[in-house]
């Protein structure tokens, strides 16, 4: 490092302010002799300094638009803190979980209750329904070695609910009556309180709601669920929610997504009839809704 004398930075201090006072008087006398000059001038500036420019204006840019080293690291920043508040709301739902599982083997301990062993069940995919007795159905393909048998009357269900029943089982396929079909009834539970009531099908995109209790229509969003009246289907079952429509009748919207259906499960449950039994008394009443829908 060169070390200059006390003299000498005084001297350089002292003449800095005169000499760029005289330059800056020489760049107006310039500029007034020569128009273009200062264009020329700024010009030649921009296009020695635009490459410093980019340079420091590119981690700037990076951060702002959230790419780039700066950026991923504000970004991850970010995602960290909504992890660790997921996280911490995790370890609170299991704690209750863990609770809630101690508390329900402690209440199956002092009940002596046995768990129902697990339906068996089978795999298939859905495909192409090129028509048939009923107005709503689909085809399943069965897994090769499938008891037709055992699937007489198996309820089929997507991954988020009921979707319908067999009706028909050959060895490779199977016909599942869906359960907004108008030859589908089927006794369910409303709400918390397992109010009884008869979903049944209309061919149209939601089933309706028959004889619930006198004085206690269905809530608005209450959950339906099967009930194991009549030995058609188990008890508990998730078939969908409760909505009133325009004309203000309660329908059900189903949890299975039967406009897409790729995938179905058919399970075997062992007090299932081998088809399903159609409720004669209700074809007049749900006529007469259907005709009242249609005005």
């Amino acid at each position: 490092m060169i070390r200059l004398s006390v003299p000498f930075r005084q001297a350089v201090s002292r003449l800095t302010f005169p000499v760029m006072l005289m330059f800056s008087f020489a760049l107006i006398l310039i500029g007034r002799a020569d128009q273009g000059f200062a264009d020329r001038l700024r010009a030649g500036l921009d296009d020695l300094l635009a490459p410093v420019y980019a340079v420091i204006s590119a981690p700037v840019q990076a951060a702002e638009s959230g790419t780039g080293a700066i950026g991923h690291l504000f970004a991850l920043n970010s995602e960290n803190a909504h992890l660790r508040a997921e996280n911490a709301s995790l370890l609170q739902w299991q704690a209750v979980a863990m609770a809630l599982e101690a508390q329900n083997d402690a209440l199956k301990a002092t009940l002596n209750y046995t768990p129902p062993a697990a339906p068996a069940f089978s795999t298939g995919d859905v495909v192409a329904d090129l028509g048939g007795v009923y107005a709503r159905s689909v085809l399943v393909v069965l897994p090769p070695g499938t008891n037709p048998a055992a699937l007489a009357g198996a309820v089929a269900m997507d991954g988020r609910g009921v979707a319908g029943r067999v009706v028909e089982a050959g060895g490779r396929s199977a016909r599942v009556l869906l359960i907004t079909d108008l030859n589908s009834r089927i006794p369910v539970a409303l709400g918390t309180s397992g109010a009884p009531a008869l979903m049944t099908g209309t061919n149209g995109a939601d089933p309706a709601l028959l004889y619930w209790a006198p004085g206690q229509p269905p809530a608005e969003g209450a959950m339906v669920l099967t009930s194991s009246v009549g030995g058609a289907f188990p008890p508990g079952l998730p078939v969908g929610v409760v909505h009133y429509d325009a004309q203000n009748d309660p329908i059900v919207l189903p949890l299975a997504d039967l406009d897409s259906l790729r995938l179905l499960r058919l399970f075997s449950y062992p007090d299932n009839l081998p088809v399903l039994t159609p409720i004669p008394h209700t074809v007049a009443k749900t006529a007469a809704v259907l005709h009242h829908r249609k005005k």
